[in-house]
């Protein structure tokens, strides 16, 4: 008999359309609002060219931050620190402002500020901009060009994150496997090694991450993990005590393991047994609970839009991952390494797994919603691009985990085994009710009707052999034998083996999510992308709120003194009164005087302009205009007229969305 793959059907297809359906409703009418922390301003602002140093430097953040002691540094054009390096805390309601007072007596120049904070949802962020007092100079600042969170630190602190969640997946969907679908798997070895390994994972990525968060939101140098006072400022942060918390709830989920696998794998006394494991499910729900919640308290979820809502969703979230992709690795390990799987064992997961799959569509269309918000940043930021790659995985494993779900189904009617009364009756076909991994060795005939290891004629060695050498050989070739009947017998049943090639594929496809998840939980969401103007789809220099548009113009008008660069700032970038600096300088960088400089914007999609600007002559290289007006958002063509000479002159022009 033949044996075919068993048709999906048209629920799958359903189902998938119902998700895209609910996700097209929820972006559609998505609003914005900030969820990652974010540089929306500064005093001055990034290119700003003031008459007289500021006594202070200040920043605006969308949400808030947390600072160091070093989070704001000013350096001079020669890169000493001018600034006096104590930070003050200068918030009042939702505005978010730090800054950091400047020493006196500065000379003219161009001055570079840098920061570096920890967001509310974790993750460091840093940047950089310059502004100039007098008149613009040149510059010996050279900034690292490691991103925050970057290098060995952060590719170590990125493993731990992967390992912390695939140990948490392991250890409490493995016991939820264990006591909702298969009690008998308790007092099996293999599972028992697999539930205890992820609990010493995810201890030990916990113990990994609590020592290199310091580096890896500070220094970046790894040296750091091991620095006592650093170690003593992480534990007095939201993440410090998010991972002393789960470390806490780890020394819990030891207990549950420990009396999972010994007094209820020992209960022999149906009501007892049964009694413990309501014990143990109400006491691991809570365990596991608690440990998810160490991720919602401290990431994402806690900031934003919706935290009160947005963190028992995350909770769910991961436990409904946890049910699903953790009870599926103790599946697929019992598949091939306990002696038997109960079938009613597959089929109470198969419907755990539809309900974890249902809770996973509900609460990642929420999660969607809170850190995307609209279909330009679905698509056009980092953030989206990611969700969208784990959308697609998920739906690879659904249907992965419906063609499993049929397997089973199959192996449930008896139909198909009574159709090939020739099939290969071996000791998985002869127990209706088990899923063998393999049978055991001593229930393995060899040809001529001898047990491996017995002497049928009751001489010496095997097969009546008294020759040692010869015994040891025909030993080993009833031990060859042994090994390839068991595996015939294992492979003759096409549902069972179907089952475990589906299961095996759906646990990689899983890896590869968990992943991308990680990932995406370390990537800053695409609402706040795009809110800064930042997304990867945007035609030209964006605008940002509080921040101005600077752009760069090289030119060449032919003669003497003939080619330079334009650098044109236009504050704050938006719609509305903009104030226009310009600066005329030569390749070396030195300002170059010209007899004439003219401006002139046009929005071609709307036919409106050119407008003409006549910037007012401030110093050599440097001319200015107030009160350029801008009458509505769009992609604007500015376009600058450099003279040179009584006859050498040239016009340039750029394309920047101005919002």
């Amino acid at each position: 008999m033949t044996t075919t793959a068993p048709r999906l059907g048209s629920a799958p297809a359903r189902l998938l359309v119902l998700v895209a359906t609910l996700l097209g409703a929820l972006l559609a009418g998505a609003a914005p609002a900030s969820a990652h922390a974010a540089l929306t301003g500064s005093d001055p602002k990034d290119g700003a060219v003031v008459a007289t140093a500021p006594e202070e430097v200040n920043l605006t953040f969308s949400e808030q931050v947390a600072m160091g002691t070093d989070s704001i540094r000013v350096l001079d054009p020669a890169g000493r620190r001018a600034d006096t390096g104590e930070i003050r805390n200068l918030c009042s309601g939702s505005v978010i402002r730090y800054g950091v007072a400047l020493r006196a007596g500065l000379p003219d120049g161009t001055y570079t500020v840098a920061w570096q904070a920890v967001s509310a949802d974790s993750h460091p962020v840093a940047g950089a901009f310059t502004f100039s007092i007098g008149a613009p100079s040149q510059t010996s600042v050279s900034l690292p060009d490691r991103a925050p969170g970057g290098g060995l630190v952060g590719t170590l602190y990125g493993i731990a994150r992967y390992l912390s969640y695939a140990g948490f997946a392991v250890l409490v969907g493995g016991g939820a496997f264990v006591l909702a679908c298969w009690p008998r798997g308790a007092s099996m070895r293999p599972v028992q090694q697999t539930v205890a390994r992820s609990w010493l994972v995810l201890t030990a990525a916990t113990l990994a991450m609590l020592l290199l968060r310091s580096p890896y939101t500070g220094s970046g140098e790894l040296a750091d993990a091991f620095d006592l006072a650093g170690l003593k400022a992480v534990l007095e942060t939201k993440t410090g005590a998010a991972l002393t918390s789960r470390l806490l709830l780890l020394g819990a989920a030891a207990l549950f393991v420990a009396v999972l696998f010994g007094a209820y794998a020992r209960r022999t006394d149906p009501k007892e047994k049964k009694d413990l494991a309501f014990g143990l499910g109400l006491g691991g729900t809570v365990i596991a609970a608690g440990i998810a919640g160490t991720w919602a308290l401290a990431e994402h979820a806690s900031t934003g839009l919706q935290p009160g809502i947005a963190m028992p969703v995350d909770i769910l979230h991961l436990l409904a991952v946890a049910a699903w992709l953790g009870g599926l690795a103790v599946l697929l390990v019992a598949l091939y390494r306990a002696p038997s799987v109960e079938r009613s064992a597959v089929e109470r997961f198969s419907k755990v797994a539809f309900g974890s799959v249902v809770v996973l569509a509900a609460t990642g269309l929420y999660q969607s919603w809170r850190q995307v918000g609209s279909w330009s940043a679905l698509t056009g930021t980092r953030y989206g691009q990611l969700l969208l790659v784990k959308i697609g995985l998920m739906a690879v494993l659904i249907g992965i985990a419906w063609v499993s779900r049929r397997w089973t189904q199959r192996l449930a009617d008896p139909a198909s085994r009574e159709e090939a009364p020739g099939k290969n009756q071996g000791p998985e076909a002869q127990d209706p009710q088990d899923l063998h991994g393999a049978p055991d060795a001593e229930d393995t005939e060899h040809p001529g009707g001898a047990r491996e290891g017995k002497d049928p004629g009751g001489v010496g060695g095997p097969t009546g052999v008294t020759d040692p050498v010869r015994a040891a050989q025909l030993a080993r070739q009833q031990a060859a034998i042994a090994v390839a009947r068991r595996k015939q017998e294992r492979d003759a049943d096409p549902e069972r083996s179907g089952l475990r090639r589906s299961v095996l594929t759906e646990a990689a496809v899983a890896v590869v999510l968990l992943a991308v998840t990680t990932v995406l939980t370390s990537t800053e969401p695409g609402r706040t992308e795009e809110e800064t103007g930042r997304g990867t789809t945007a035609a030209g220099p964006a605008a940002v709120p509080d921040r101005p548009v600077d752009i760069r113009l090289p030119f060449d008008t032919g003669g003497v003194d003939g080619k330079g660069v334009v650098r044109l700032s236009l504050d704050p970038g938006r719609t509305g009164a903009n104030a226009l600096h310009l600066f005329v300088e030569r390749p070396n960088g030195k300002p170059l005087d010209v007899p004439e400089v003219k401006v002139a914007l046009t929005l071609e999609a709307k036919d409106v302009g050119p407008l003409p600007v006549a910037p007012d002559r401030i110093q050599t290289g440097h001319w200015s205009a107030s009160g350029v007006q801008i009458p509505m958002p769009g992609e604007w063509k500015i376009q600058v007229t450099v003279r040179t000479s009584e006859i050498d002159q040239t016009t340039i022009d750029k394309n920047v969305k101005i919002g």
